[in-house]
């Protein structure tokens, strides 16, 4: 019999690898949406729709998930998901209008569901001070993102973008399968709570919730958003190919989900507080610098006009976005210590909640990054929203913890004088 040790960390690479394999699946219009557009015709903004359409569906399903995962274990909810998803995966190489690739893209999406399984159903194989690493090791599976950008242009560039959902579709059946075989079952992680759905989603009325939400969609939806987009602006901005083009927002979703096993030490170590603090501010000065777009200006001098440029180079670009990519990593981990600590008795709720939020982040970003393309054609107009979104967090994460503080100071300072 395999020892708990043994189970533990079997549980936890076997997780993260089908999580690495659904991540991969729910991306793969990063790339696959590229020739999509191309042969439909699409606007910016429908570009956006088709990217976002399996992210909507993926971040839906992240409630009743994480509701199910509690009642009745992650292992069997996370290989029914997997296998419901291997055959809308593999018809859309058989749609021909854009309906059908929306309608088939929803369906897809689901496997992206997979992260409020797998949250809980790891966390609960380790103790508390291990929880931040754990759930860490599993989320750094969101570098099947990249994992995409490094197969796909491959597939499509030997066979045509119509064999990636059949090779999509064989890699997600075997996955299940050998998920199947190496994880395990613990019946003592199985919460026996009888609330309802409406009831567990009282759980956004909670301030500490609501506010985990809002941090989320910044660093995970932006994330999701900033990897569906990013292939086609380099095709867009500088002109690449879409395998070199791929290869450099690879860059970006890399570290955006190996490295967030780093967050989770980081977490356990100095507080999810802290951590998050740093990486907002690492994201809004970065955003800032991004949303400046490409410029030539013309300026009087005493000996005649004098033409300036002012822009990030192709090699700029890709170092700024790949510390954004490290900043991002670190607070998905971060935000959820957050959930492990002040919500032990319903991490999949919670988490299933604020991974929705995240999730309708990475739905609604790249719509609003087409949608401002179309309206003002500047295609940093997406780094000038993003920087938006990192100021609320950073003014709300202000306000919402100092009184904390305060109240903290107040009770060391007594002690201190005495």
């Amino acid at each position: 019999m395999a020892s708990p040790a043994y189970k533990q960390y079997a549980v936890l690479a076997s997780s993260t690898v089908a999580f690495t394999v659904c991540f991969m699946i729910w991306m793969m219009f990063a790339v696959l949406g590229i020739p999509i557009k191309q042969q439909l015709g699409l606007s910016e903004t429908q570009f956006g729709i088709l990217a976002a359409t399996p992210v909507l569906s993926g971040s839906l399903i992240r409630v009743p998930l994480g509701i199910w995962t509690d009642r009745f274990g992650g292992r069997i909810v996370l290989f029914v998901l997997m296998l419901a998803s291997v055959v809308p995966i593999y018809i859309m190489q058989f749609a021909t209008a854009y309906w059908h690739f929306l309608t088939i893209g929803l369906f897809v999406g689901l496997a992206g569901g997979s992260f409020s399984v797998g949250t809980p159903y790891v966390a609960r194989w380790f103790r508390k001070e291990q929880q931040g690493m754990a759930m860490g090791v599993f989320g750094a599976g969101n570098a099947g993102s990249s994992l995409t950008k490094l197969v796909a242009p491959g597939i499509i560039a030997a066979a045509g973008w119509q064999m990636v959902p059949t090779v999509y579709a064989v890699i997600m059946l075997v996955t299940a399968i050998l998920f199947w075989v190496f994880s395990y079952h613990d019946p003592k992680h199985v919460v026996s709570s009888k609330a309802s759905l409406s009831q567990q989603l009282a759980l956004m009325k909670n301030p500490a919730v609501l506010r985990y939400c809002q941090y989320y969609s910044v660093v995970f939806g932006g994330y999701v958003a900033l990897a569906l987009w990013m292939t086609k602006y380099y095709v867009a901005e500088y002109g690449f190919d879409i395998k070199h083009a791929a290869f450099l927002a690879a860059c970006f979703s890399l570290p955006g989900g190996v490295l967030r096993a780093l967050g989770g030490w980081l977490s356990d170590k100095y507080g999810a507080y802290k951590v998050t603090w740093g990486v907002m501010w690492a994201c809004w000065v970065a955003f800032f610098i991004l949303s400046y777009p490409q410029t030539h200006f013309v300026i009087q001098t005493v000996k005649g006009p004098q033409g300036f440029e002012i822009g990030l180079s192709a090699t700029w670009f890709t170092l700024l976005l790949f510390g954004v990519g490290v900043a991002m990593a670190i607070g998905k981990a971060s935000v959820f210590k957050f959930i492990a600590d002040e919500f032990p008795d319903n991490i999949g709720a919670v988490s299933g909640v604020v991974g929705l939020a995240g999730g309708l982040g990475g739905f609604l970003l790249p719509i609003l990054f087409g949608l401002l393309v179309d309206l003002t054609g500047v295609r940093s107009s997406s780094f000038m929203l993003l920087y938006g979104t990192v100021c609320v967090s950073l003014v709300w994460m202000h306000f919402s913890f100092k009184p904390v503080a305060q109240a903290r100071h107040a009770v060391l300072k007594p002690a201190a004088n005495n």
